[in-house]
């Protein structure tokens, strides 16, 4: 008997079945032979379909519940629409099944080539996303690994202290000073040959003989350790150009126009100099070698209390001093309240610090969690703290012994005795 399965099949039946009473799976299939035979005429008698393979193997699932009986009939057909449908509302005409009422309800004709197409779209897609995630970044680190090896090729170690430098540097009349090695790849890889670096905070004797025999641009990382390593190169060698990184960024991570636009502002050896000699906490600290992170803590500690009245006498007042909670200082002028509102402006949504001298010139920018350390660290030259945090006391402690005249944030649940403390709604005033 030629029988047809699912697989092969143009149209799947589904129905569900209800019966009142325990019947067993034969039980059903004969109640669905012997109740539509002779209904449909000749031509759809099941038991010819089965046997000529138009109907494939009909599939009875069934479960017994509390003396009831439930379960689904599938009826695969490779009939025309029409005649598919025919056969499933024949289904439905069965009442009983052996002593027990029934009731069959077809729940949906499924169309087997709809469900094999959609499984090859699905399937494309897959392969597709595989071949596009698998194939093409192969062939992408392929090709970075070979810029990599080149740039890596180029690096070259330069003089008795062997620093990583590229390929120019000899022939090269103006060369760029960097501070890591990364930073020397980085420009290898944008087509700067020209370039030596540091390997450290402390300016290698190769670098200072360089520096009086070429002309010497000093390119840094935007941060306080750019401006120490700065402050050493004007001090040892003889420099003729400097330039910074933007704000935050590392010479290591910028693009091919940031650099350029880098290299154009660069300033004068003598006009840094000059910039540096106006930021005293700055300027004194001592240089140390090694790998360094912003704004170290000092050797020698600082006094864990604000210091006594008298010991800072710009602060001094003549009058008697008034409760340590009461709000005390300097007057606050209106320029100076314009430029604090606008710095808190800017610092809103960044949870950090700028830290200002007398011009209102901003010294650094640091984490608020790491402000009160830097503070510390800090013995003089600080006029003014800006923060987008809350002013408590060991904020206001710490800028006392800084000597800052004013410390300003969005919020104030302390007061200084010495430093003017405002909130952001002060300004506002």
């Amino acid at each position: 008997m030629a029988k047809i399965s699912q697989v092969s099949a143009k149209y799947i039946v589904h129905a569900t079945i209800e019966i009142e009473g325990v019947v067993e799976r034969p039980d059903v299939i004969g109640a669905i032979f012997g109740q539509t035979e002779g209904l449909l005429g000749q031509d759809l008698e099941l038991r010819e379909l089965q046997r000529s393979g138009r109907i494939g193997r009909i599939e009875v699932n069934t479960e017994t519940r509390a003396g009831k009986t439930s379960g689904s009939i599938i009826v695969p057909s490779s009939l025309d629409k029409a005649e598919t449908a025919i056969i499933a509302a024949a289904l439905e005409i069965i009442q009983r099944i052996g002593p027990c009422n029934a009731k069959i309800k077809v729940t949906k004709i499924e169309d087997v080539r709809v469900s094999k197409r959609n499984f090859v779209v699905e399937r494309a897609k897959a392969l597709l996303k595989q071949l596009t995630d698998n194939v093409l970044p192969d062939s992408q680190e392929i090709a970075d690994e070979v810029a990599h090896s080149v740039r890596m090729m180029e690096v070259v170690e330069y003089g008795k202290d062997r620093l990583p430098a590229g390929p120019a540097i000899n022939d090269a009349e103006e060369i760029i000073i960097v501070e890591g090695r990364a930073d020397v790849l980085n420009l290898l890889k944008h087509g700067f040959k020209n370039v030596i670096a540091m390997n450290g905070t402390s300016v290698p004797q190769t670098i200072i003989q360089l520096s009086r025999q070429k002309s010497t641009i000093a390119f840094v990382d935007g941060d306080r350790g750019g401006d120490l390593n700065i402050q050493e190169l004007i001090q040892v060698a003889e420099l003729d150009f400097v330039t910074k990184a933007p704000d935050g960024k590392e010479v290591e991570e910028l693009t091919k126009k940031e650099i350029h636009k880098a290299l154009r502002a660069k300033i004068a050896a003598e006009q840094a100099k000059h910039e540096f000699a106006t930021r005293k906490p700055v300027s004194s600290r001592p240089m140390q070698s090694g790998p360094r992170p912003s704004y170290q803590r000092p050797q020698s500690r600082p006094p864990s209390r604000p210091m006594q009245s008298g010991s800072r006498p710009p602060f001094q007042r003549s009058d008697r001093p008034a409760p340590r909670m009461a709000p005390r200082g300097p007057s606050i002028s209106v320029d100076e309240k314009k430029s604090f509102k606008k710095m808190i402006e800017d610092l809103i949504g960044t949870k950090g610090a700028y830290i200002l001298d007398q011009k209102l010139s901003i010294l650094g920018k640091v984490p608020i969690p790491e402000l009160t350390t830097t503070l510390k660290s800090l013995s003089s030259g600080v006029y003014a703290i800006v923060l987008d945090g809350t002013v408590d006391r060991d904020l206001v402690d710490a800028a006392e012994r800084a000597g800052a005249k004013f410390l300003i944030g969005t919020d104030a649940k302390a007061r200084g005795n010495r430093t003017f403390v405002m909130s952001a709604d002060a300004l506002e005033k």
